[in-house]
């Protein structure tokens, strides 16, 4: 295969998208540059020492002969190193950096020499040993799931580093699987999809149809019970109906949203109305019925699994981080294929909060499940439901995942319909318009508020901007062009105007505090109010407060107010007054007759201080923490 290098992100030009991603976009200073800093300067060159001490690029070395111990880790355990690749591969793109480049180049002629003549490389399975012969386990092996990573490190690598050696390892892996697999008469598809977006990718990059048509042919198979039952039911695999009959999101929640990134791919290149339905339905049973409203998604710990409808208990939320960065690429997909602004805004949603909520603020340490409320008591009898962040997971999915999406934001800021450049999301950022050399530099303090200015520079073309106007925006935005008030129509999410050579264009959107309530249907925060400032949902931390969190009730007209201090450069800091429970509930008995006067609470109100949830747990170790609170007359 040979690639068409161009400077696009993750995601290339598409066919039948209603918009297009743009290439080119580059972060300025601000909030997200300094993530994308942490990430480059802290967050990769600890992963890289977590890779070696793990014993995840050991397990390539035995392949090579550089090294004879056991196996370790999970049988996926090369995905960690093919995610670490991408997130690196993006991050030279910026610039050079010696350890980024060294681990790169050392990976990548390491793959290239540990790589089988006929494609294949798998180090769990390449030696016969521990878990048996290469295609034996359809249903856990993930050999398909591990290629998927290696081919977006791959294609990563040519976007971001112009360098084609691992496209070379990937394409022929990717050869080596359709010859076995992508026949009319073949059967087999992955027990965790993944591949199916990398594959309509990689078409993308080097104008092969042939990947695409493996993904569709793994798409259209899957429901045909080739998984089956497995450990947890057909529904955990989405192996229980075919894709195009699928009406709600069930199952392994990263499974089922990686699928659906992956045939949102097809759509984006194919037009298929049945599929794109079928999407749409599931997506609509989503955020209508099974999402967090951290944008978290599966609440079942047993199998990290959606649950029921209206299933969304805060304290047995698992809400993995790596769901999060799965929802954020299938919203992403479903805004290409049809512009529509909610998309955006449940990315924003999620993004935000479960996403950031993954990552300490340093940088090292590593939230895998997020729920949203956390007991003083709470015992972690496994490594990811655990109340404080970890430097490492025996199964590290998370980190290099949070890597490669951290390392590739820019690429989320801007899109194009025709002739008009769309603002998706907010961050200092210059993106190229026109043929003529213009520019448009995005200057925002975002999150913090929510005032955007755009300066454009040179010769803009014939393009004009269309900037979302998200749902937590109160009011008409403000608008001003080179100082002039300007005045606006909003059309489905949507604010327009020109673009003219030169010219100042101040968007403010208003940002205010807000209460929300739970559909009734959701019996575990029921009676509870939780609060949000612009896209960003707060918590109440015990670290903060000097009220017990466990103990307190909101009254229905308590009023949030905005504090002075500020949370890393974020969000403010927000109050609220509550009372609290006159005794500790622990201290009456479990349970006790209805018609009794119930508990009592104190008679004074006092300050319950609130940070955005995605800051929470960088003190204490599970120190109490909220983000539903409940109400006079309904405590929990």
């Amino acid at each position: 295969m040979s690639a068409r290098t161009h400077r696009a992100g993750p995601i290339g030009a598409t066919a039948c998208g209603a918009v297009r991603a743009v290439a080119g976009a580059r972060l300025d200073p601000g909030f997200h540059a300094d993530l994308v800093a942490r990430n480059r300067e802290v967050t990769i060159p600890h992963g890289i020492g977590m890779l070696h001490h793990a014993g995840n690029l050991r397990n390539l070395q035995r392949l090579t002969g550089e090294h004879d111990g056991p196996f370790a880790g999970p049988k996926f355990a090369d995905s960690d190193v093919f995610k670490t690749l991408e997130a690196v591969a993006w991050e030279l793109g910026r610039g050079e950096h010696p350890e980024l480049r060294a681990f790169y180049d050392d990976t990548v002629e390491l793959l290239v020499a540990a790589q089988r003549a006929d494609g294949y490389l798998d180090s769990a399975y390449q030696l016969g040993e521990p878990f048996g012969e290469p295609w034996s386990d359809f249903v856990h092996g993930h050999e398909l799931y591990c290629l998927g990573h290696l081919v977006q490190a791959a294609i990563a690598g040519v976007r971001g580093v112009g360098d084609e050696r691992l496209l070379g390892v990937a394409g022929r892996w990717v050869n080596h699987v359709t010859l076995r697999f992508g026949g009319a008469g073949d059967v087999e598809y992955c027990g965790h999809p993944e591949v199916e977006t990398a594959l309509v990718e990689l078409s993308r990059l080097t104008g092969d149809p042939g990947p695409q048509a493996l993904a569709e042919a793994f798409v259209r198979r899957r429901g045909s019970g080739f998984i089956g039952e497995g450990v947890f039911g057909a529904q955990y695999y989405q192996d229980d109906q075919p894709v195009v009959d699928t009406a709600i999101m069930r199952g392994h929640a990263v499974r089922a949203l990686y699928l659906n990134a992956g045939v949102a791919d097809l759509v984006l290149e194919t037009g298929d109305r049945a599929l794109r339905a079928a999407l749409e339905r599931q997506w609509d049973d989503l955020v209508g019925r099974r999402m967090y409203f951290t944008g978290g998604t599966g609440s079942r710990h047993r199998d990290e699994a959606f649950g029921d409808a209206y299933e969304l208990p805060s304290d047995r939320a698992y809400a993995e981080t790596c769901a999060g960065i799965a929802l954020v690429h299938w919203a992403w997909r479903m805004f290409l294929v049809s512009g529509r602004a909610d998309h955006l805004d449940v990315l924003e949603r999620t993004l935000y909060n479960v996403v950031l909520a993954g990552i300490s603020r340093a940088g090292d340490a590593f939230f895998y499940s997020n729920p949203l409320q956390l007991r003083s008591d709470h015992g972690a009898s496994q490594e990811e439901a655990t109340g404080a962040r970890l430097a490492w997971y025996w199964c590290a999915c998370c980190p290099p995942n949070l890597m490669r999406l951290i390392a590739s934001l820019e690429h989320l800021l801007f899109a194009r319909r025709g002739d008009e450049l769309l603002v998706a999301n907010y961050g200092n950022a210059t993106v190229p318009i026109g043929d003529g050399g213009g520019t448009v530099t995005m200057s925002t303090d975002f999150p913090l508020d929510g005032r955007l200015v755009f300066t454009v520079s040179g010769d803009p073309g014939t393009t004009s901007l269309a900037v979302r106007v998200p749902d937590w925006a109160v009011g008409t935005p403000q608008v001003r062009i080179d100082g002039v008030p300007y005045t606006v129509s909003i059309e489905d999410g949507w604010l327009r105007t020109s673009l003219v050579a030169s010219s100042r264009i101040e968007v403010d959107l208003a940002m205010e505090a807000a209460t929300w309530r739970a559909n009734a249907a959701v019996d575990a925060v029921r009676g509870s109010v939780a609060v949000t400032r612009g896209p960003l949902v707060y918590c109440a931390d015990q670290g903060d407060n000097a009220v017990d969190v466990e103990r307190i009730v909101v009254a229905s007209d308590a009023r949030v107010r905005v504090l002075d201090a500020h949370v890393h450069g974020m969000a403010p800091l927000l109050e609220l007054d509550v009372r609290q429970l006159a005794t500790a509930p622990t201290a009456g008995p479990l349970y006790e007759p209805a018609d009794g006067p119930g508990p009592a609470t104190t008679a004074a109100d006092e300050p319950l201080v609130l940070r955005p949830y995605a800051t929470w747990g960088d003190g204490a170790a599970s120190a109490a923490m909220k983000v539903w609170l409940p109400g006079v007359g309904a405590p929990r």
